[in-house]
């Protein structure tokens, strides 16, 4: 199956695979490519396969990501996803061959990528990445890995900025930072401060725009992190139920429950 690079040409016309399907969902994917269109001159790469259906890597220079790290001269990996249908056909292999290739062509140090100690909703599976040679650098509370494959034995190992080590804000209540890198946040950040709003309370909204807000930010997930007094809950974008879940288990024990961290 051929490899897509989706890029300033053919954007419009072309899916970007984690894209919501139905109409609802159109504002959200025009939210994620408007921020694709942004990137793309800052060195952003989009590939997917030619099939309808979530298989794609997304890379930029690590000095252009927007993860608050350090790691000068890699590239770094935003999101890398092969869905159910397409697992254990190579494809996810091809995806990270062709990054690979890129960055060794480009004169790199080696990739560098978010993820976490076990698998978790919305980031890189740590034991594929693990398999295919990747290794921790750093670490950051509750449960984030940065992982690297460097490509010679000498190169200076990334590591995250102390801005996003402690999963802790200094602010009351419920505090969300978001970026439109996922197609899904336009639509659902300002959906539970609705539901917030109609349950009595309220959110803090903060999205961060450019990529100097997210390399400051306070989590390493800059595409949506969720805070709670202080402490930071989830990366996983809440959908209507899972919020008044929240709400319910929560806010009236006031007390973070263990399903949402």
């Amino acid at each position: 199956m051929n490899i897509i690079s989706v890029d300033r040409n053919n954007i419009d016309k072309e899916h970007i695979c984690c894209a919501i399907s139905d109409k609802k969902g159109e504002t959200c994917v025009s939210s994620k490519k408007v921020w694709m269109k942004s990137q793309f001159e800052n060195g952003l790469v989009f590939k997917r396969l030619d099939a309808r259906g979530k298989a794609f890597i997304e890379y930029i220079p690590a000095e252009n990501a927007w993860c608050p790290i350090e790691a000068e001269g890699y590239i770094f990996i935003n999101c890398f996803w092969v869905s159910g249908q397409f697992k254990g056909q190579g494809y996810a292999n091809k995806l990270l061959e062709e990054c690979t290739a890129d960055a060794k062509a480009q004169n790199k140090k080696g990739l560098v990528i978010l993820s976490s100690t076990k698998k978790m909703p919305f980031l890189s599976d740590p034991k594929y990445l693990k398999y295919k040679g990747f290794k921790v650098c750093d670490t950051a509370k509750p449960y984030y890995e940065l992982l690297y494959l460097p490509f010679n034995g000498d190169a200076k190992e990334p590591k995250f900025k102390d801005c996003c080590k402690h999963a802790s804000v200094n602010e009351k209540g419920m505090v969300l930072y978001y970026t439109n890198q996922c197609p899904h946040t336009d639509k659902y950040a300002p959906l539970i401060a609705e539901i917030a709003k109609s349950k009595g309370q309220s959110i803090k909204l903060i999205k961060m725009e450019s990529k100097e807000q997210a390399q400051n930010a306070p989590a390493p997930f800059t595409t949506y992190s969720f805070f709670y007094d202080g402490m930071f809950v989830t990366n996983e974008i809440f959908s209507e139920s899972k919020f008044l879940k929240f709400l319910t288990t929560t806010i009236k024990s006031g007390k973070i429950s263990g399903d949402f961290v």
